[in-house]
């Protein structure tokens, strides 16, 4: 038999539900910026960005884990950046299943472009909201979360 669901109190149920409004708000928000400022998608630019920070070139698999999303979303996010030329993907000599995707000259440069905009839309609507010390705890409080997660299964 099942044990009964451990519902959340008020209290839990009005943390939670402020947390999603506002998360899905201001990704709903950012991307539909990001979208009309570069004409690149919110995924176009995640891609861009962690690609970038990484030196400009990651192993497919090591980017679809960072980013959280199944393989076969990441295969048909790069194959539509590669046909526009943001992106390349690379065999890896070492393991002859395995790739990189690199960013081209031309993502480069779109993210190079779309950077400076995008964190002034998010210094805008989420940091200026917010003294230092309530950043700081936001951020203390993200990372027990997601070590937590860890520790759980998936």
């Amino acid at each position: 038999m099942d044990a009964s669901p451990r519902w959340l109190t008020p209290e839990q149920q009005a943390a939670w539900n402020s947390f999603i409004r506002m998360q899905e708000k201001l990704i709903g928000r950012l991307s539909r910026r990001v979208q009309t400022d570069s004409r690149m998608s919110a995924s176009d630019y995640l891609v861009l960005a962690k690609l970038t920070e990484a030196g400009g070139r990651m192993r497919f698999m090591e980017l679809t884990k960072l980013l959280e999303w199944e393989k076969s979303r990441m295969s048909h996010q790069v194959g539509r950046m590669a046909k526009r030329g943001l992106v390349a993907k690379e065999d890896c000599p070492e393991d002859g299943r395995g790739a990189f995707v690199v960013a081209t000259p031309a993502g480069r440069e779109a993210i190079e472009d779309a950077a400076p905009v995008h964190v002034d839309h998010v210094r805008r609507l989420f940091i200026d909201a917010l003294t230092q010390e309530e950043l700081d705890t936001l951020a203390r409080l993200s990372d027990r979360v997601l070590a937590h997660m860890e520790d759980q299964p998936d």
